[in-house]
């Protein structure tokens, strides 16, 4: 039998939020299309990602992928650059 490869999700954002111990906030930014007057608009959302090494700070792009629940709201880890 073959296996089938596990596909992760994984984003790219900016920190906004470092206050919390391991855990960073991240700020996603999407850019969608109006399906009627195809007018473009920015949609952000907020990830909260663990940071194993508190090494991120406001302001720093990061990369991200999923991973098992950390906590109630953590899903997200971050990837080593």
């Amino acid at each position: 039998m073959a296996t089938n490869p596990i596909i992760k999700k994984q984003f790219q954002g900016v920190v906004i939020s470092n206050s919390n111990a391991k855990t960073i906030v991240v700020k996603v930014e999407n850019v969608k299309k109006h399906p009627k007057y195809q007018k473009r608009y920015v949609v952000s959302r907020h990830y909260k990602v663990h940071d194993e090494k508190n090494q991120y700070q406001v302001g720093d792009k990061v990369a991200f992928v999923e991973c098992r629940p950390l906590s109630r709201d953590k899903r997200w880890r971050v990837i080593n650059q």
